[in-house]
């Protein structure tokens, strides 16, 4: 089996079926990269960078396609080298080893229909019988009734644990006003125990809870928590059993976040900005994270995201897969997962859209909050051609944090 040609497909479709999901984004748009053989056999992957700034993608695909022209899959591992050598300035870290992620993800799809395997198979084995799941449940917390309504959702759909956002709008009980979040430590604290405690009286311990604080940086503000002020946060959850506090703070503060990981018993959980095992070695050396959350769409492979996955290991430290991409995407992270023996949770898009169920099929299975394995060959997805004529892609969709100048509508 040889590759004849690599392609780029840009698709753009709703954000989600999810209507607490839909207040923040109403669409969203998705880069997939096709391998095409002489056998008639095609292997499709993504990349998270197609949520954000798809049109950069086709040209970055184009450039690395002549390395992979006449070649089989049998060795992947030797082509990502090559791939990742061939451009050291712009390929080590950053956007060129994110694209890089849905070449190689297509390759072991590719490799898993040839093989008549699921990926995680390739990957070393399946080291799971099901995975814990949470359902991303994003903004749209308040007021009171809307929090308890969106979580009776996710619950309904079958999930046990469920993931909210952190620093947002509060409700004062008094008059109904809203506050946005404040950079004071006790003020912050208050508006994430009153949310806790309005759970834990409405839901008791029924539901496993964590909490996202999205580096701090809501509606792409420019204040973001200091360390002080997440310190005193997570001191004030620590009795509320989170499952994890995701980004608490921004990345370019990593002494910041180990030492915020040694003031707390709240797991602090990080790394979905992250990409390639090299950069994720600088924040394990430092136990930056207590769980860290590679992206199998983001990080530079499945490949990759097995080296951060025993790097982690090796720290004592488990894996809570971070997956926002589109179907391929999702299902990357769900092998990868199963491949990593120290996976403890998987965030899983609730009632996702057509760009997820279209393409995934009936390779994923939710029962009872946990997620079994997938038994298809290869990751399990298609990419029909009535997929791709019913959502064209729309330039200037790509995902954003408003800024003066650059604001998001929808």
């Amino acid at each position: 089996m040889k590759i004849t040609d690599v392609r780029t497909i840009l698709l753009t479709g709703p954000s989600t079926n999810d209507p607490f999901m839909l207040a923040a984004r109403k669409r969203r748009s998705a880069a997939f990269v096709e391998v095409h053989t002489d056998t008639g056999l095609t292997g499709v992957g993504e990349t998270y960078a197609g949520y954000f700034c798809p049109e950069l993608i086709p040209p970055i695909v184009e450039y690395f396609k002549p390395i992979l022209l006449g070649k089989g899959v049998h060795n992947i591992d030797l082509l990502w080298r090559e791939m990742y050598a061939c451009e050291n300035f712009w390929c080590r870290g950053g956007l060129g080893l994110i694209a890089l992620t849905g070449i190689e993800a297509a390759l072991w799809d590719l490799k898993g229909k040839l093989h008549n395997l699921p990926v995680y198979e390739l990957l070393g084995g399946r080291k799971h019988d099901r995975i814990f799941a949470y359902a991303t449940g994003g903004p749209a917390n308040y007021p009171v009734d809307n929090l308890f309504r969106k979580i009776e959702s996710y619950l309904s759909l079958g999930f046990k644990s469920v993931k909210l956002g952190a620093c947002e709008f509060y409700e004062d009980g008094g008059g109904g006003e809203y506050y946005r979040k404040s950079l004071v430590p006790h003020i912050a604290a208050e508006i994430e125990v009153r949310k806790l405690e309005n759970i834990k009286k409405r839901f008791g311990d029924d539901v496993v809870l964590c909490l996202d604080g999205h580096m701090n940086n809501p509606g792409g503000g420019a204040d973001s928590w200091p360390l002080d002020t997440a310190k005193a946060v997570l001191k004030a959850l620590e009795g509320y059993n989170l499952f994890f506090f995701e980004e608490p703070l921004h990345y370019n503060l990593a002494n910041e976040y180990a030492e915020l990981c040694r003031s707390t018993s709240v797991t602090v959980a990080g790394g979905e900005c992250l990409a390639g095992a090299h950069e994720w070695k600088l924040y394990a050396e430092k136990d930056c994270f207590d769980m860290g959350q590679p992206d199998a769409s983001f990080v530079g492979g499945l490949g990759e995201f097995m080296k951060i996955a025993a790097l982690l290991a090796s720290r004592g430290r488990r894996i809570a897969t971070h997956s926002w991409s589109a179907g391929a995407g999702f299902m990357q992270n769900i092998h990868a997962a199963f491949a990593a023996e120290n996976t403890a949770i998987l965030e899983i898009a609730p009632a996702y859209g057509p760009l997820h169920s279209e393409i995934i099929g009936e390779s994923f299975r939710l029962k009872d909050g946990y997620v079994y394995p997938p038994d298809k060959p290869g990751l399990g997805i298609e990419l029909s051609e009535a997929v791709k004529a019913k959502y064209p892609f729309q330039p200037g969709s790509g995902e954003f944090n408003s800024v003066p100048g650059k604001v998001l509508v929808d």
